[in-house]
């Protein structure tokens, strides 16, 4: 079942005098961050409205509802903030890591179970899958359409045709 509210990044610090946060984002990027006008503390629990934010550096700024000080900006430090996932559209072969990672990795022909997708690694150009085995060894696999056929998001399965060698032991 796929999350409502989705991790998207944790406040590591203050700016300024008048409440502006600073946050890591998780997701794909600190601009990607500032397009939403609503995040949520706690899994969604907590609506939080944002009245401005901004890109500093690989940091996102954000000005939230209520937050006004230095001393109440502070003591939100090392929180985490959640997107719900209908305020955002992704376009079509676009995925949330965290709807990834946990997937079984199957192959598309034969139906061999490979393992557990447990990492995304954002290299530039694809990213790069890691799946671990069933005895805990992990293999690289580049996430290009000639080796991932398929995605299925609810059923949490990902079909493969791997290239030679990277589950090969030769």
């Amino acid at each position: 079942m796929l999350k409502q509210y989705l991790e998207a990044g944790k406040v590591v610090g203050t700016q300024g005098l008048r409440g502006e946060l600073r946050v890591q984002p998780w997701c794909d990027s600190a601009a990607f961050l500032c397009r939403f006008k609503r995040l949520y503390w706690r899994a969604g629990e907590e609506e939080i409205l944002v009245k401005s934010a901004r890109v500093h550096k690989n940091l996102a700024l954000l000005k939230l509802e209520g937050v006004d000080t230095i001393e109440q900006a502070d003591q939100l430090r090392n929180r985490i903030l959640f997107i719900n996932r209908e305020d955002c559209q992704l376009a079509e072969g676009e995925y949330f890591i965290q709807d990834l990672i946990g997937m079984q990795v199957m192959d598309a022909d034969s139906g061999c179970y490979y393992g557990r997708l447990t990492d995304v690694f954002q290299t530039g150009a694809n990213d790069v899958y890691q799946v671990t085995d069933q005895d805990g060894k992990n293999y690289l696999l580049p996430s290009i359409p000639e080796v991932v056929i398929a995605r299925d998001i609810q059923a949490g399965v990902m079909k493969i045709r791997p290239m030679r060698g990277i589950f090969d032991e030769d």
